[in-house]
């Protein structure tokens, strides 16, 4: 197996792109493996690293099917349920908490009333 090509930061020839440059035009990586790496020098805690893709070999992006977005849809619904009282939060309930605000902080309403 050979060596990935390096390129330094802002430095990478035309042709390559991260996965968020690929994106930004439409396409996906497609499968291929990663064909060469950008880093960015830290003087800390070593380099900052970006896999870059070949823009020729990427593949256009899947387009949305009604089935995928009524998954997404249900998903994000599940997301904004309160695990405690199953009532929908209005907002995406975060990991952090688990649990809709006034569930997780009940002694805060008490104090408001």
């Amino acid at each position: 197996m050979s060596a990935l090509p390096i390129f330094r930061w802002r430095l990478a020839p035309e042709g390559y792109a991260t996965r968020r440059q690929l994106r930004a035009q439409g396409l996906r990586p497609g499968g291929q493996d990663v064909a060469a790496q950008l880093e960015r020098p830290r003087r800390r805690r070593g380099p900052l690293v970006a896999y870059l893709y070949r823009v020729d070999r990427a593949k256009p992006v899947r387009p949305m099917t009604p089935a995928r977005w009524a998954a997404l849809a249900k998903a994000n619904t599940a997301r904004r349920l309160c695990s405690a009282c199953g009532t929908d939060a209005g907002y995406v309930i975060p990991t952090s908490l688990g649990t809709c605000v006034p569930c997780a902080y009940p002694q805060d309403e008490q104090a408001a009333a």
